[in-house]
């Protein structure tokens, strides 16, 4: 019971914290129009299909699917996401308020699942990938770009030298994806994980980056306040010793991509 109010809190926190920054997300998002472009290749190419984008933002990559696929449905927990995309996009795109851990779809009514950079928010993220496969028919597919462990090591690493509270979400690893992914009803068909880095101007320019995608909710937190300046000048300075030689800010992204088919005959 305590659980469930802990994880309702922290999901309301975070819709809350990525519906704030629906306006800038697109002109943030370069990460995310990398890894949304990056899927392409896997995708589908009958286009009578129902579609589900689970985590649709802004309905960039919604707006893109609707011109390909007959039926497609955006979700996103942010209804300030959801508003901004209800305006901007495809009238003829369904668009459904809800966490992915209860999707209100019905068992195998979805022929597609689209996910990108997502499921790194989805704790605990089991109970995500198991609901996904519930609605997903058998056939089916899930195409999804995720963060990784090793995302940010550069941010994470700096703030360890200042202090021991959480700067940077807890990532999951490869080994950890393929536990939920490779089952008796799933199967991870094709995946490839990649570097990818980002360069900024400063630590300030990374960290605007951030909350412009509504990354700045932690959950394991303690310190709620923003952190010191003593300790925001310590992290930067620790910071310098990533930068480039040309004065650039590196911070590097683990970009995990997965193409998963739901098996027909689960044993």
């Amino acid at each position: 019971m305590i659980t469930t109010k802990v994880h309702k809190e922290n999901q309301f926190k975070m819709a809350e914290s990525f519906g704030s920054a629906s306006k800038s997300y697109d002109v943030s998002a370069r990460l995310q129009r990398f890894s949304g472009k990056h899927l392409m290749p896997w995708l589908p190419n009958k286009n009578d299909l129902r579609v589900l984008d689970l985590g649709s933002g802004t309905g960039f990559f919604t707006d893109l699917l609707a011109t390909t696929y007959k039926d497609v449905i955006g979700l996103d927990f942010s209804k300030g996401m959801l508003k901004f995309a209800k305006n901007c996009r495809n009238q003829n795109i369904q668009w459904i308020n809800a966490d992915a851990h209860k999707i209100p779809l019905q068992n195998e009514s979805i022929d597609f699942i689209y996910s990108n950079l997502v499921l790194q928010w989805c704790e605990p993220l089991d109970n995500a990938i198991k609901e996904m496969l519930r609605v997903l028919k058998p056939g089916g597919l899930i195409v999804f770009t995720t963060l990784v462990d090793g995302t940010l090591h550069e941010l994470k690493s700096s703030w360890a030298k200042v202090d021991d509270d959480q700067h940077v979400i807890d990532f999951k690893s490869e080994d950890q994806l393929a536990k939920y992914f490779n089952t008796d009803n799933s199967q991870i068909f094709e995946h490839k994980c990649q570097d990818i880095v980002l360069e900024y101007q400063n630590v300030i320019h990374l960290a605007r980056e951030l909350k412009g995608l509504g990354a700045n909710h932690l959950p394991k937190k303690k310190n709620r306040g923003l952190s010191g300046k003593d300790k925001w000048f310590a992290m930067t300075d620790h910071y310098q010793e990533f930068v480039e030689p040309n004065g650039i800010y590196p911070a590097t992204y683990c970009l995990y991509s997965g193409l998963v088919v739901k098996l027909n005959n689960p044993s």
